[in-house]
């Protein structure tokens, strides 16, 4: 009679502790999800640092849940993720082709890129692309309209052979009075600002498309790649090729004074 009242007693530390393991994996799962739905929320916020603090915490549990068994692997989470952003753009709207551009370019990323050690790097890349697509471009707000037109064309229309004699004509001024207001108002030449323009968005192509680097130039009218390869230096500090697999490497941002 003793040793079964033992064993039954031996039974119910086993499904107690059973029943308390499963309600923290419960507790776990239900967090886990909690944090992912704030992520989203931080995205579509454009709340870039506190959007990456939840990725990290986001990798890490799922690391957890990846070693335990629970999930075959992060490459389906991340994809899965990729997903349900692309339905909150659905929600709200967006283009259809930033959202298959974004869905798209993200899946890519996962497929070449994602490794057992890199995730948080990974995620951090999502974030910033889908920023980069979805963020409202500031409108110019110094003391010369021509100047803020310019510089709107410009960022409009990067990836078209852009001159200042072009620009010129476009605005019909003189080469010489438009490169004088610009920098007057601006603090930077027209050149000087066409470049950093082009630098900043060859970063994307150079970090989320599969396309070489002699094409990115060729796509941004650079006269040959090794004058590219310069004037990327220039202002991010590396060449096209380290900063396309440093994919820890952050972005070359430039902001105009604006005026108050």
């Amino acid at each position: 009679m003793g040793q079964l009242a033992f064993e039954q007693d031996q039974e119910v530390d086993i499904d107690a502790t059973w029943n308390e393991e499963r309600a923290k994996e419960i507790s776990q799962i239900e967090l886990f999800y909690k944090i992912e739905e704030r992520f989203v929320d931080y995205l579509f916020e454009f709340e870039k640092e506190k959007a990456k603090n939840d990725a990290k915490t986001l990798v890490k549990m799922m690391q957890g849940f990846v070693e335990k068994g629970h999930y075959p692997s992060f490459k389906y989470y991340f994809v899965g993720l990729v997903g349900t952003i692309s339905k909150q753009m659905q929600k709200l709207r967006l283009p259809t082709e930033k959202i298959f551009t974004f869905n798209s370019t993200s899946v890519a990323l996962i497929e070449e890129k994602l490794n057992d050690k890199n995730a948080v790097d990974v995620l951090g890349e999502i974030i910033v692309f889908f920023t980069y697509k979805i963020e409202r471009r500031e409108h110019p707000n110094l003391l010369h309209q021509t100047v803020n037109e310019v510089i709107e064309f410009i960022d409009t229309e990067v990836l078209s052979s852009l001159s200042v004699e072009g620009l010129a004509k476009r605005f019909k001024v003189s080469t010489s009075h438009l490169s004088r207001i610009f920098r007057e108002y601006s603090g930077i030449t027209l050149v000087e600002y066409i470049n950093i323009k082009k630098v900043e968005e060859s970063q994307y192509y150079l970090r989320f498309s599969n396309q070489k680097i002699s094409d990115i130039s060729d796509n941004f009218h650079f006269c040959n790649q090794s004058y590219f390869t310069r004037i990327f230096k220039k202002y991010t500090g590396l060449t096209p090729r380290k900063f396309k697999n440093n994919i820890q490497g952050n972005y070359f941002k430039f902001y105009l004074q604006q005026e108050k």
